[in-house]
């Protein structure tokens, strides 16, 4: 960290006041300090968190604080990494979720953590973004960013849908299958993953698209600098459902395009000392589990 901190923001789950015990440590610690705490409005209200704090909207937070403690889980992380994205704070997430691949601190370690962030001990590291337009007719219809993925699937139909694929304004192939899932490296160990996509590390500045279900078997991910233009139109007469980090959704025709590019800006995440991303991954994905006898 480069910049001192002496403004921090704490972003709970969603309507989750089983947050309240480590927001209100996390806030304790950060007072201990000297800092200048804000609670994001909404984490307010479902803690209860207001006496002595500055409740702040995330306009509020990215214009003001040099530090954001995300609690929760990679949902929660992802949702305030797309709202802060164009202010540059650094993110530090404290898991209390499922799997956290991004929330990496566990809440028995979050005050040393905390300590060594505002001690300046804090391995950062730099994520880049999808930036994503909906195009019908020529113009514009949508418009939003995402840390994780875009996913264009069927939806409702219980069909495949038919879509083509251009790369820089390449023709590439037209697909039939349930969908595509276009991914950043973050997005690497989430849904694309699942779909046997290739797990890319954060440093590799790639974007993966993977195919949902193909009907043409030779359909494998590509892995794509992440310098191009991704565009998938949807053919007549399908239309198809439109995913951003699992958190939004566009309803697109057929027609439409969507155009996915590398987004300007980038999210900082800070990581504790001692932080691998070999050893996250063997945790959570097992790695190194011995298998069970039957």
């Amino acid at each position: 960290m480069q910049t001192p901190i002496t403004t921090v923001a704490l972003i709970g789950k969603y309507q989750s006041p089983e947050v309240t015990p480590t927001i209100a440590n996390v806030a304790h610690i950060l007072r201990a300090y000297g800092l200048s705490v804000r609670i994001e409005q909404g984490t307010a209200s479902s803690t209860g968190l207001v006496s002595g704090y500055i409740v702040s909207s995330y306009d509020e937070i990215g214009e003001n604080a040099d530090l954001a403690v995300v609690v929760g889980g990679d949902g929660t992380m992802l949702n305030a990494a797309r709202r802060l994205s164009s202010y540059g704070v650094p993110l530090l997430g404290i898991n209390q979720g499922r799997l956290g691949f991004l929330t990496d601190v566990p809440s028995h370690d979050a005050e040393k953590a905390l300590r060594a962030v505002l001690d300046g001990k804090a391995k950062e590291e730099t994520r880049f973004m999808l930036d994503i337009d909906v195009m019908r007719k020529g113009q514009r219809v949508f418009h939003t960013c995402a840390l994780n993925d875009v996913v264009v699937n069927k939806g409702d139909l219980g069909r495949m849908i038919e879509f083509d694929v251009r790369i820089d304004d390449e023709f590439v192939y037209t697909q039939r299958s349930d969908g595509m899932i276009i991914s950043t490296p973050t997005g690497s160990t989430a849904y694309a993953l699942s779909a046997n996509g290739p797990i890319l590390h954060p440093n590799v500045v790639g974007i993966a698209l993977v195919p949902l279900c193909p009907h043409t078997l030779t359909a494998r991910p590509v892995t794509l600098p992440d310098h191009c233009t991704i565009e998938i139109t949807l053919l007549a007469p399908h239309d198809a459902s439109v995913h951003f980090d699992g958190q939004e959704r566009f309803d697109a025709r057929a027609g439409d395009c969507i155009r996915v590019t590398r987004a300007e800006h980038s999210i900082r995440l800070l990581h504790p000392p001692g932080y691998s991303y070999f050893a996250m991954l063997r945790e959570k994905l097992h790695w190194s589990a011995s298998p069970r006898n039957p």
